[in-house]
């Protein structure tokens, strides 16, 4: 069986019972971060193997997993922070499980883009999440783009570093629409800024930016 276990994104007491059961009884435990993962299972008294499964190593490491799944053994997909598959590694392995007729099921829990969405003031009865946007500005606004004309309230995940650049081509592109950034969720420091996006650019623009940052945008029309 192939356990996809979500992990808390920042306060540790957001793991669920079910969780520690299950990653206290699985044979390996695949992680995309085996050094991040340890100290969780360390905080919570758990010994196991560990596999290292991340987004570099993902045809390697998933055929080692695989043939375990085949041989019997349980199998826990954790990522570093949230739920397995959301921006994270996964998906092939649940791929790979599914061709091969394994069983998987999931341990849900915490994913950050939910829990920004809903601080964001922002629809929620219809919403797309975009993950991360391409590096680069130009290809960038070609991603922004895609969904201009979408009514759906839109997400996205960004680095600190990049963050100022993509409000300001989302500014380019979309226009100046409400917005919101939500950043350290859960834990002592969380933060969500609601504006416009041209009040967030100017507010980022002025601040030391740290850890991963949602972005929130209102959908094409939204009141």
């Amino acid at each position: 069986m192939l356990y996809l276990v979500a992990t808390p994104i920042g306060n540790l007491n957001d793991i669920t019972l079910r969780a520690l059961t299950i990653l206290r009884e699985v044979d390996v435990i695949a992680s995309e971060d085996t050094r991040k993962t340890g100290l969780l299972l360390k905080h919570f008294d758990i010994s196991k193997p560990q596999v290292s499964f991340h987004e570099h190593n993902e045809e390697r490491a998933g055929q080692y997993l695989e043939e375990l799944l085949r041989q019997g053994k349980s199998v826990a997909l954790v990522t570093n922070a949230g739920t397995p598959g959301i921006s994270d590694p996964g998906y092939t392995l649940v791929r790979r499980a599914i061709h091969a007729h394994i069983d998987v099921t999931m341990i849900p829990g915490p994913t950050a883009l939910v829990m920004a969405l809903v601080l964001s003031g922002l629809p929620v009865h219809s919403f797309t999440f975009r993950g991360f946007p391409p590096r680069k500005s130009g290809p960038r606004r070609k991603f922004i783009e895609i969904d201009k004309a979408s009514p759906h309230t839109l997400i996205f995940y960004e680095s600190p570093y990049r963050l100022a650049a993509f409000l300001q081509d989302a500014l380019v592109v979309l226009g100046d629409r409400e917005a919101a950034l939500a950043n350290d969720l859960t834990k002592m420091f969380e933060e969500v800024q609601r504006g416009t996006i041209a009040s967030l650019l100017e507010s980022v623009s002025q601040s030391k930016l740290k850890g991963e940052f949602i972005v929130v945008i209102a959908g094409a029309g939204s009141a």
